[in-house]
């Protein structure tokens, strides 16, 4: 056992430096910590045991996945345990460009550029395609859970991977014991006693992330979001987010078959015209499928709603 967690970072743990606190979240907080080598790590800490499943569960599946481009990498194989003060975290690589929700703020609620947003979902999409074929549901996707660093591409800026693991759903595990992600990303049929916790899931999300680069963003309807566009979309994109936004999850396009959508698949060289602006409006979803999701609603309720 002393063998199998000896310097497992490849350097003492000791000898990291503290550099800055990067985020706070539900689950404690992630600092930035540097080695004698200068090279940065991102620490995941709780301050309790009460996290320590979840951050088991998180190194699992970054070491599941191993040398994914599109998955946040684990520097150490275990988790580190502190006894005094009670604590527990991991060690993952640093993001050095921040988060997807970083990026898309950068617009103050103005649409990325289209070719961004194409990349951004194509990243995701790829990323989703490793977890869902592997039996893995992200199940907590969000910008803010989409890491960027630089790109290895040449001529790129930027790729994009998955991380926050915590919530995930592993292979044969039962959703029902899954606590539901960020309500404004989550699809109708995760809420309830009975929610169902499917790759299908993570396919709503995205669409929900894709209409946020567009410049959307999300209004409470009952006892879900729904999400507005301040103006309207191409046919191709409107296209993807409806196969994204499927109202049955049985229907939902899956990441295999969104990754040759021509939304994400074709490299478009020359700018489209921007289309006529025009009053807000649920672009997504036309009033046939909004007055689906408020009889069902209505339905669970054993009520009208208005």
């Amino acid at each position: 056992m002393e063998k199998m967690i000896r310097e497992p970072l490849g350097v003492p743990e000791s000898s990291l430096k503290h550099v800055s606190v990067l985020g706070r979240g539900s689950f404690g907080y992630v600092s930035l910590k540097r080695g004698p080598d200068f090279r940065l790590y991102a620490r995941k800490s709780s301050s309790s045991f009460n996290q320590l499943k979840n951050l088991e569960k998180e190194l699992r599946i970054m070491l599941c996945f191993r040398n994914h481009p599109r998955i946040v990498q684990a520097s150490s194989p275990v988790v580190h345990l502190e006894i005094e003060p009670e604590g527990c975290h991991i060690y993952m690589e640093f993001a050095s460009k921040g988060t997807l929700f970083n990026m898309i703020s950068k617009f103050r609620g103005k649409p990325m550029p289209k070719n961004m947003i194409k990349r951004a979902a194509l990243m995701i999409i790829q990323g989703l395609d490793a977890l869902h074929s592997h039996g893995y549901v992200h199940c907590d996707l969000k910008p803010a859970n989409v890491l960027v660093f630089p790109s290895t591409t040449f001529g790129e800026p930027w790729d994009l991977k998955l991380a926050d693991f915590g919530s995930s759903k592993e292979p044969s595990t039962d959703s029902r014991s899954l606590f539901p992600g960020t309500e404004q990303y989550m699809p109708p049929e995760s809420f309830g006693h009975d929610g169902v916790m499917g790759p299908a899931v993570d396919i709503w999300s995205l669409g929900c992330m894709v209409i946020q680069m567009f410049g959307g963003w999300p209004e409470m309807m009952g006892d879900c979001y729904m999400w507005r566009l301040p103006k309207l979309i191409s046919p191709v994109a409107n296209d993807f987010l409806m196969r994204c936004l499927e109202l049955q999850p049985s229907r939902r396009a899956t990441a295999a078959e969104l990754l040759s959508h021509p939304f994400v698949a074709e490299r478009i060289s020359v700018p489209l015209p921007e289309m006529l602006p025009c009053h807000y409006s649920f672009l997504r979803f036309p009033s046939a499928i909004i007055d689906k999701v408020m009889e069902e609603l209505s339905r669970k309720q054993g009520g009208m709603m208005v």
